[in-house]
């Protein structure tokens, strides 16, 4: 009751209003209003309403409540008495005094202790709209329809914007169907809350209605529309709202601008992003992101660094969007040593280890060999969600730390973090190649309770993590038993697991069953074709060739790969192309001779070729593996660590002769193969022999 007091002692007569004034005074003592008594005097005086009583009753008040500034601003010479100046913003969602559901407020509006304006609404509405209050949100939108000003064009669309924001779309919808007058915003609001809650075509579908009214698209309009035509199937619906930015004359448009950039380069149409980039008369940090996350996510980190650095030299500074595309772009490139630099060049420049940004330099720094590196970012972040916990296990899992990834998701379990299927993925990927087969079951088990619904990638992950332990038969049941059809990537799990064990019968049927599935993936063919060739059964190996050269199929050639400053040196198995080949030969038979005198002895069995030991022995020595790794001893200094990189699995022998190199040449060597990091020291592997 006290604002209805304040209004009235501001309307009155001066002897009432000293009345009114000290009646307010006994409402402050026993309220939660708290406005101090030096304020309230200089306000008495001011108005001449100064009494020896009033002032000692004054000092003596409990203080608690309103603001000093919201008491002078109500004392303004303003007379409309706006009740958005009396109420304080940490008050506008406060709870009901006289029901758990409703809104103080509301409660202040119904009882006549204060008189509502449209602005009042909207600084509600926009408390909702920023913390996400949708629940509120419905109440306040329902009270202003019984209001004066229901009708209010600017309020109403704050109530659209407020359930775009909050992800009520269908509230949303209703409101703007019930709108009798609509505007430009009204319509922008719309599109952009579905554009921003990933329905497209819904958003895409309001332009052609809002056109034919005669409304004009803004710049906000068209960014929103752009954006939904980044999520489109094709990029025809871009095409077709470049065409109306031209004709609205909205081409120069920094905002709108940066959003056809950022089209074009989803669909990969890098030429019409780079036009619309060059064409630009001013630019601005979105419009670089776009094409720098571009080429980060197509692979193309180089270009990817040449625009970072571009970027800076013509004075932008990157965000945090701009260093999570470039840390991605060295992932992608592996690239250890520009990613460290370009994660210090962040930290100078005041960047911090926030979960976004922060779960890319951890991904960095998996994907670029070191994993000591992405524990430290993971211990090191301000806040870590799923995506975080996420990216740590599965660096772990590629890493072959097992046991580790397990202590960091029975951690992550602990402190409340909710598992989701990827995560569940990660752990079993983990067991998989650790060859923890009882936690790895009691993980899948686990997802029950968690309310995780396996994915076919959990269930080829559990056929690999039965079939490495050699359970080759129970893996076998389980494709049996499934829930669902398998799949080729189910079957083609138990082929390479048959492979590693030499089961040559259950390898046959699993690769044949791979290939029914799917008779376009060359890897089950040449894995196949290999077990034949192994058994002698040589008519079979050609008809599998046979059946490969008539659809089109060919087996990918093996390479490897060695980053020495910031050049690849790429090499393919008996490699006589690199400029030091003759060096790189000689350096290899010196370390072979070495770690044959310490017991290294060449495995010719991954030789299929048919001929005598000798030339199999010579064959196995040019490896690309090998030739990258001869390579990498000669231009490194002693002690160096080497990074090596290959496109298929690395085979048996180079796993073993690498062990005895990393001793006897006393290197730490990483080698990455399409499944999972090795790292040789000391004479023994990370992966313990279990890959």
């Amino acid at each position: 009751m006290f604002i209805r007091a304040l209004h009235y002692v501001r309307s009155a007569s001066s002897s009432s209003r000293l009345f009114s004034f000290e009646a307010l005074v006994q409402e402050i003592k026993h309220g939660e209003l708290a406005i101090d008594s030096g304020i309230y005097q200089e306000h008495l005086h001011r108005r001449g309403l100064s009494s020896p009583c009033t002032i000692a009753s004054i000092s003596t008040s409990s203080n608690k409540g309103l603001s000093t500034s919201a008491f002078e601003a109500f004392f303004e010479d303003n007379e409309e008495g706006d009740a958005s100046c009396i109420i304080q913003e940490k008050d506008y969602l406060r709870k009901s005094h006289n029901s758990k559901e409703g809104l103080y407020v509301l409660d202040l509006i119904d009882q006549g202790s204060i008189v509502p304006d449209h602005t009042l609404y909207n600084k509600m509405l926009k408390k909702c709209t920023d913390l996400g209050k949708l629940r509120e949100g419905r109440m306040i939108h329902e009270h202003f329809l019984k209001s004066k000003f229901k009708s209010d064009v600017f309020t109403l669309n704050t109530i659209i914007n407020m359930y775009t924001k909050c992800g009520s779309l269908n509230d949303a919808k209703k409101m703007f169907d019930e709108m009798p007058c609509k505007d430009m915003v009204t319509w922008t609001a719309l599109i952009s809350g579905y554009s921003q809650n990933e329905r497209p075509e819904e958003a895409l579908a309001l332009f052609p209605q809002m056109i034919e009214l005669g409304l004009k698209p803004n710049q906000f309009t068209f960014g929103s529309l752009l954006k939904a035509s980044g999520s489109a199937t094709t990029d025809t619906p871009g095409r077709q709202v470049h065409a109306f930015v031209v004709n609205c004359g909205y081409s120069s448009d920094v905002y709108v601008a940066s959003s056809l950039v950022d089209m074009y380069a989803r669909f990969d149409r890098i030429k019409e992003a780079q036009i619309v980039f060059d064409g630009m008369v001013s630019k601005n940090e979105v419009s670089w992101n776009a094409l720098i996350a571009f080429h980060a996510r197509k692979g193309e980190g180089k270009d990817a660094l040449k625009l970072f650095w571009r970027m800076q030299r013509e004075g932008f500074k990157p965000t945090h969007f701009t260093y999570a595309s470039v840390f991605k772009a060295c992932a992608s490139t592996e690239s250890l040593e520009q990613g460290k630099w370009i994660h210090a060049h962040m930290l100078k420049s005041g960047g911090k280890l926030i979960a976004f940004v922060g779960n890319t330099i951890l991904d960095m720094y998996a994907k670029a060999g070191s994993i000591e590196d992405a524990s430290k970012i993971f211990d090191r972040l301000e806040s870590r969600d799923v995506v975080s916990w996420n990216s740590m296990l599965t660096g772990l899992a590629q890493h072959g730390k097992a046991r580790e990834a397990v202590e960091r998701f029975e951690e992550m379990l602990k402190i409340g973090v909710l598992p989701n299927y990827i995560t569940f993925l990660c752990v079993l990927t983990a067991c998989s190649h650790g060859g923890l087969v009882n936690e790895g079951l009691y993980y899948l088990e686990l997802m029950k309770k968690y309310n995780v619904e396996p994915h076919v990638d959990h269930y080829v992950t559990k056929v690999d993590l039965l079939g490495r332990a050699g359970l080759l038969n129970q893996a076998l049941d389980f494709i049996k038993d499934m829930p669902i059809e398998p799949t080729s990537a189910i079957w083609g799990a138990l082929l390479g697991a048959c492979r590693m064990h030499k089961n040559t019968e259950l390898g046959i049927f699993a690769g044949e069953r791979c290939i029914e599935l799917d008779h376009t993936d060359s890897g089950p063919h040449i894995i196949l074709s290999n077990i034949y060739a192994s058994i002698g059964r040589l008519s079979d190996v050609a008809r599998v060739r046979k059946r490969m050269r008539e659809i089109g199929l060919e087996k990918e050639p093996g390479n490897s790969w060695v980053k020495i400053g910031n050049a690849d040196h790429v090499f393919v198995a008996n490699d006589d192309a690199h400029p030091l080949n003759e060096e790189i030969r000689k350096m290899w038979a010196k370390v072979s001779e070495k770690i044959k005198q310490d017991g290294y002895v060449p495995d010719t069995s991954h030789v299929l070729a048919f001929t005598d030991q000798q030339e199999r022995e010579a064959r196995l020595q040019v490896h690309s593996e090998k030739l990258a790794l001869a390579f990498a001893l000669l231009s490194t200094p002693p002690g160096t660590r080497i990074l090596i990189l290959k496109n298929i699995r690395v085979c048996g022998d180079c796993h073993s002769a690498i062990k005895f190199v990393s001793k006897v040449m006393q290197r730490d060597i990483i080698v990455r193969d399409t499944k999972r990091y090795h790292h040789f020291s000391g004479g023994s592997c990370s992966c313990k022999d279990y890959w």
